[in-house]
C-alpha cells in the first residue's frame, strides 16, 4: 500500500510501494552518505545492500558442540538438509545458511558472496578462511518459505578452543546478529560449562538482547530435581556473562522427534515448545518492524560515530606532532565521549565500546578524517524524527492489508490441530469430542449444593450464587467472567445446569487453565443448545 513522507527539503512527497522499498531508499539517500563520510563501515558494520531489506526473516542458532543445533533444525523442518551432519563430537564445522530453493543443493561460500540476491555479499571481508567454512543448503520445504535458518559451528571448550579457526569467529557471529530476526542460544542440560569462546560470543551479541532466546535442550534426560538445579545454574551463569538484571527467556525441552527418556515433565516440555514455536512463527509478521528497528539503531550509532570522528579531526594539528597527538587522543577517548555526551545530549548507551574503538583507531590516519558536516547530520535527524514515524504507520497498514503471516509446515503443523494440538482435551477443552456433556460427570455433586441455596422456580439468584462462588477465593474479575459464561440465557439467574457449568469453570481455573473468551459449543448445557444456536 503506497505511503508518503516529505524529504528533508520539504519538497513534493515521495511515493513508496512498500516498507522494504522505503527503508532501502531512506538508507541510500539519508543514512549511507553519513556512514560513508565518517568511515562507519571501517569501524562498525559493512554497508547494507538491497538483499538486506528484501530477505526473509532469519534465525541464528548458536551453542557449544553437541547441544543439538543441527538436530533442532532437522526437528523444525522434519527433513534432512544438504551438508547436515549430526554426532556427539563437533560435527558441524561450517556456517550453513539453510534456505528455500526449488531444487535441493549446496552453494559454496565463495559463490554465495557474489550472489546479489542473497544477503551475504559483505561476508567477503572475512576472507577465504571463513568462506571455505561457509555454504548455503537450498531445498524445497514449507518452513523455509517463511524463514531461513543459520546453523553455526559448535563453540569449542577446553583445549580445543585454543586452536585458531583462521577467522574472527565472534566478529562473524556479530555480523549475522545484526541482520537476523532471532538468535537462539542452545545449551545441553548435561554440560553447562560455558567456555571462554562461548562467553566471548555471548558478549559480542550483547547489543542484540532483544533478539536473543535461550533453549535448555535435552532436558528429558534428567530428573525434575536435577532440572531445577540445572536451570538455576544456567540463569546464574548467563547473568554473570550478560551483566544485566533482566532475565533472558529460557525455553526448556527436548527438541527432536524421539521418545522422552524421563517423561515426568512432558506437560512442561509441550508448553515450552509451543511458546517457542509461537515466537518463531511471529517472525514473518514482525519482519518489517525488526528491519525498521535495526535501521534506527544503526542511525543512532552512525550519528555518534560522526561526532567522535569529527571531534578527533578537530583536535589534530595541521602540520607537526600528529603521531603524538593521535596517541594522546586515543588514550583520552573516554573524556571525548563525555564531552560529546554533554554537548549533544546523547545517551551513554549509544556510544560504541571504548576499548574496541581505541583498538580500531590505532590503525587509522586521523588526518583523513572528515570535519563535522551539519547537513548530513540534519538529514539523519530528519529521518529519525519524521520519516521513521511515517514509515511506522505504513508498517501497520501493510500488516492490516496482508493476511496473517506465520511459519507453516514441519513441526509447526503437528501441534496446531487435532488431538495432539497444545491443550487439546484439557481445561475448557475437556470433553470437546465426547457425546455426553462433560459437566454432567460432576453435576450430582453440584446439584447438592444448588438445592441448599433454596432455588425459586428452579433458579438461584445472583446474590445466592455469589456466596457459593466466593468460596473458590478467585478474584472478582475472574468470577465475573465465569458468571457471564455460565448465565447462558442472560436472565441474571442460574438454573441447575448453569450452576453446574459455573462450578465446572471454577474448577478449570483452579487447575491452572485459562478461561475461554466465549463459551465453547461442547460446554453449552444440553437444554440450552437449540436456543443458543438460534441466538
Amino acid at each position: 500500500m503506497p505511503s508518503w513522507w516529505s524529504k528533508t527539503s520539504r519538497k513534493d512527497p515521495e511515493l513508496f510501494q512498500n516498507v522494504s522499498e522505503g527503508l532501502r531508499r531512506l538508507y541510500r539517500t539519508k543514512l549511507f552518505p553519513l556512514e560513508d563520510t565518517y568511515r562507519f563501515h571501517d569501524f562498525h558494520s559493512p554497508a547494507l545492500e538491497d538483499a538486506d531489506f528484501d530477505n526473509k526473516p532469519m534465525v541464528l542458532l548458536v551453542g557449544q558442540y553437541s547441544t543439538g543445533k543441527t538436530t533442532f533444525i532437522r526437528h523444525l523442518m522434519e527433513q534432512d538438509f544438504p551438508g547436515m551432519r549430526i554426532g556427539p563430537e563437533p560435527t558441524t564445522d561450517s556456517f550453513i545458511a539453510v534456505m528455500h530453493g526449488d531444487q535441493e543443493g549446496q552453494i559454496p561460500g565463495n559463490a554465495l558472496v557474489v550472489d546479489p540476491k542473497k544477503p551475504f555479499r559483505k561476508l567477503n571481508a572475512f576472507g577465504n578462511a571463513f568462506l571455505n567454512r561457509f555454504m548455503c543448503a537450498q531445498m524445497p520445504n514449507p518452513v523455509l518459505e517463511s524463514i531461513s535458518i543459520i546453523d553455526t559451528p559448535g563453540i569449542l571448550s577446553g583445549e580445543k578452543q585454543r586452536i585458531s579457526r583462521g577467522y574472527d569467529f565472534a566478529a562473524v557471529l556479530e555480523w549475522f546478529a545484526e541482520r537476523v530476526d532471532r538468535i537462539i542460544l542452545l545449551f545441553d542440560a548435561h554440560k553447562l560449562d560455558i567456555s571462554d569462546e562461548f562467553s566471548e560470543v555471548i558478549r559480542a551479541l550483547k547489543n542484540h538482547e532483544d533478539k536473543m532466546r535461550v533453549v535448555l535442550n535435552k532436558a528429558d534426560q534428567i530428573s525434575t530435581q536435577q532440572l531445577m538445579r540445572v536451570y538455576g545454574a544456567l540463569m546464574w551463569s548467563l547473568g554473570k556473562i550478560i551483566g544485566t538484571p533482566e532475565v533472558v527467556r529460557v525455553y526448556i525441552g527436548s527438541f527432536w522427534a524421539q521418545p522422552l527418556l524421563v517423561p515426568d515433565n512432558r506437560k512442561l516440555f509441550e508448553a515450552e515448545e509451543q511458546d517457542l514455536f509461537l515466537d518463531i512463527q511471529s517472525l514473518p509478521r514482525n519482519a518489517a518492524l525488526r528491519k525498521l528497528n535495526d535501521l534506527i539503531k544503526r542511525a543512532r550509532l552512525a550519528k555518534v560515530h560522526a561526532y567522535i570522528i569529527s571531534s578527533l579531526k578537530k583536535e589534530m594539528p595541521s602540520v607537526f606532532g600528529k603521531d603524538s597527538k593521535k596517541k594522546e587522543l586515543i588514550a583520552n577517548l573516554g573524556e571525548i565521549y563525555l564531552k560529546i555526551e554533554k554537548e549533544h545530549q546523547i545517551s551513554p548507551g549509544d556510544f560504541p565500546k571504548l576499548a574496541k574503538m581505541q583498538e580500531l583507531l590505532n590503525g587509522q590516519d586521523f588526518s583523513k578524517f572528515a570535519t563535522l558536516k551539519p547537513k548530513l547530520l540534519e538529514a539523519v535527524e530528519d529521518m529519525l524524527a519524521n520519516d521513521i514515524a511515517r514509515l511506522m504507520t505504513m508498517v501497520r497498514q501493510e500488516e492490516a492489508a496482508m493476511p496473517s503471516q506465520s511459519v507453516k509446515g514441519g513441526a509447526f503443523e503437528g501441534t496446531m490441530t487435532g488431538p495432539f494440538g497444545h491443550g487439546y482435551g484439557e481445561g475448557a477443552s475437556e470433553g470437546i469430542d465426547e457425546l455426553e456433556w462433560v459437566v454432567g460427570r460432576d453435576k450430582p455433586t453440584y446439584d447438592e449444593i444448588f438445592y441448599t441455596l433454596s432455588p425459586i422456580n428452579g433458579k438461584v439468584s445472583g446474590a445466592a450464587a455469589k456466596k457459593e462462588m466466593l468460596k473458590s477465593k478467585l478474584p472478582n474479575t475472574v468470577l465475573g467472567k465465569i458468571w457471564k459464561l455460565a448465565d447462558v440465557d442472560k436472565d441474571g439467574l442460574l438454573d441447575d445446569e448453569e450452576f453446574a457449568l459455573a462450578n465446572h469453570l471454577i474448577k478449570v481455573k483452579l487447575e491452572g487453565h485459562e478461561l475461554p473468551p466465549s463459551l465453547p459449543e461442547h460446554l453449552v448445557p444440553p437444554s440450552k443448545r437449540g436456543t443458543v444456536m438460534e441466538a
